[in-house]
């Protein structure tokens, strides 16, 4: 329950009332279109490009995991499809871990890189890779949502780390320049 004081009075809020406006609740629809769509004709796999890409748009922007919270489609399609069928298991605690994330994020985006380079800007081949990464990707997070918790895959996603360390960059970088700021005013 959050509390937030407004006048006299305090207003009580749910974090259920305020995923209800939320994007999340219905951003499933776009994953399942996107893939539809790439099933028709693989060309529409180059949207993958948004998928992946608005987590980092916001991240850069100072919001942080924003996209997670509020607007992941994947997340969205987990948490509502998955939650009657997840066997709700505890994920591992090493699947928690910063070094695995740092892992899984090295792996895909070397596995990804490849798949660019050997696509050899051919469009549709390009195309196909972002088709084929969101879709393992899709698959893997089901799996791991029905053996585990249904949004498990959110814990370890690779965007939402990326999304994590860009916000850490952020915050940690005014530090640094704040305190060589006041260094070099005692040196002068």
């Amino acid at each position: 329950m959050l509390l937030y004081p407004l006048g006299m009075g305090v207003i009580t809020t749910t974090m259920e009332d305020i995923m209800k406006n939320y994007p999340i609740r219905w951003s499933w629809i776009i994953i399942i279109t996107f893939f539809i769509l790439g099933a028709f004709d693989i060309r529409f796999g180059i949207l993958g490009i948004v998928c992946m890409g608005t987590p980092i748009l916001h991240a850069l922007r100072g919001e942080g995991k924003v996209h997670c919270i509020k607007y992941c489609p994947r997340g969205s399609f987990l948490g509502k499809f998955l939650a009657k069928i997840s066997l709700g298991y505890a994920l591992p605690k090493f699947m928690g871990t910063r070094q695995f994330k740092n892992g899984l994020l090295m792996l895909m985006g070397t596995v990804f890189t490849f798949a660019i380079f050997h696509s050899g800007g051919d469009f549709t081949k390009l195309a196909s890779a972002f088709y084929r990464f969101m879709g393992i990707s899709f698959i893997v997070g089901i799996l791991m949502g029905i053996t585990y918790k249904p949004r498990s895959w959110c814990v370890v996603c690779p965007m939402g780390h990326a999304t994590q360390v860009i916000k850490e960059i952020q915050v940690a970088k005014p530090q640094v320049s704040t305190a060589s700021r006041q260094v070099t005013a005692r040196d002068n």
